[in-house]
């Protein structure tokens, strides 16, 4: 709230993957641009889309900035050759592609920090391997007539799905499955069922989500079966989005998320107040930007005791913002300077005055901040968890502070939350501000 000097360059976080043998490329230092492998054999319905598919994750590659062999050769799955790789697309594979030994050394590959991507038809695939099922996330159950539907983006802070609006509509083949995976995955996206005509899943529809899965990262999209999808600049970008969080060029909390109430949606403002000076800009797709200050946007309809607190937000450059909780209603913003606390945002201060620290009282775990850390132009994600007057701060699914009130003066039991305008030269935006009240603690 109060910095004094900053450095000049941000830092950036970079996902460091743990080395095994039969780890991915990532995990040996000095390796250069990251590697994907694309796998693509088939046992059973072969989708025409297929090269196209190959063809686009080439070129994704190419402007990514990592580099892609494709293959239909089960053989490449042993230990020794998948160390190779930071991520497994699995592009419309269906039947049952690998033999045991082939599914030991993927299996081995993935608890060692691998990532794995499937697309569409990889949920049509090894029905009788538990592990494998488990990582897509879902089994395929059936399909209506390729046709227009409208999905609904339920994580606007994920590389995949960072881009998109709220809404979507597009044409594919959209899979129903045989099970919900919204308690097990983190859910990016989900149909709308009224939208369209043959979906099964009684309204809750997911199509594409994410998920840390026994040591790896797996990601999956229904999305994928037509040829023209390959060329659809929005899909590409949601597969991309993919790709890279999948081989840790971007970090996302992929942490099952149910339970939450929307104290922000991206349509109203209603329940919130400006303190002091300076303001926020509603844009049209639901993001809140900082204009001026030095103020404060707080939520004033009702006070929080023990709740689990989750929005987005995105720095533009070397920019000061943070999230205020547990202060007194108030609209002076330096009363809840002098009474709450605030999880920082601005990542180039002093560690106790830096991105996730609380501000002026205890520094983040410097290492696991800057890993988790996404630089300055992509969506970050926090997790603030109150109980009692203990304070938990995750940042893209990672613990970084647990931090314990001992100021009589202060207390988190009861209070209200915020988000900071520092000034005119800073601009943070902040999306999807969502609250899940937890049981009351007793200390």
């Amino acid at each position: 709230m109060r910095s004094t000097g900053r450095l000049a360059t941000a830092v950036v976080g970079a996902a460091l993957l743990i080395g095994y043998v039969s780890g991915p490329a990532s995990s040996h230092p000095g390796d250069a641009a990251k590697k994907v492998l694309v796998f693509s054999k088939t046992a059973g319905f072969r989708h025409d889309s297929i090269p196209e598919g190959v063809a686009a994750v080439k070129q994704l590659g190419a402007s990514g900035g990592f580099t892609v062999d494709a293959t239909e050769d089960a053989s490449a799955f042993t230990a020794k050759n998948l160390r190779r790789y930071d991520a497994v697309v699995f592009l419309s594979t269906t039947g049952d592609v690998l033999d045991q030994a082939q599914q030991l050394a993927f299996e081995g590959y993935i608890r060692h920090g691998g990532g794995y991507v499937g697309i569409h038809a990889a949920a049509d695939t090894e029905y009788d391997w538990a592990f494998y099922g488990g990582l897509a996330g879902a089994y395929f159950q059936s399909h209506p007539a390729i046709q227009p539907a409208r999905v609904a983006v339920e994580d606007r802070a994920h590389p995949a799905t960072s881009g998109l609006a709220r809404t979507w509509d597009r044409t594919d083949e959209w899979y129903n499955y045989r099970s919900n995976p919204r308690d097990r995955a983190h859910v990016l996206a989900s149909l709308d069922e009224s939208s369209y005509t043959g979906g099964t899943m009684n309204g809750d529809h997911p199509i594409a989500w994410c998920q840390t899965y026994q040591g790896g990262r797996a990601f999956y999209t229904g999305a994928g079966h037509t040829k023209d999808s390959y060329a659809e600049p929005a899909f590409r970008a949601h597969l991309l989005g993919g790709i890279r969080w999948a081989i840790g060029d971007a970090q996302a909390d992929c942490r099952p998320e149910n339970g939450y109430t929307s104290l922000f949606d991206g349509t109203s403002l209603d329940g919130w107040r400006q303190a002091g000076p300076g303001s926020f800009t509603l844009d049209d797709d639901g993001t809140l930007t900082s204009t001026g200050g030095m103020g404060l946007l707080w939520y004033a309809d009702r006070s929080f005791g023990s709740y689990s607190l989750k929005l987005d937000w995105k720095a533009a450059g070397d920019d000061n913002s943070g999230v205020f909780v547990g202060f007194p209603p108030s609209d002076d913003p330096w009363s809840a300077v002098d009474n709450g606390y605030e999880v920082q945002i601005d990542a180039t201060d002093v560690p106790e005055k830096t991105t996730g620290s609380v501000y002026g009282f205890q520094s983040a775990d410097l290492g696991r901040r800057d890993r988790a850390l996404n630089p300055p132009g992509e969506w970050n994600t926090y997790e603030i968890r109150v109980e009692g007057e203990r304070l938990r701060v995750w940042l893209n699914g990672v613990k970084i502070n647990d931090f314990t009130n001992t100021d009589p003066a202060r207390s988190l039991r009861d209070g209200h939350l915020g988000i900071q305008n520092h000034g005119a030269d800073d601009q943070v935006s902040f999306r999807d501000v969502r609250i899940k009240e937890l049981p009351a603690q007793g200390n």
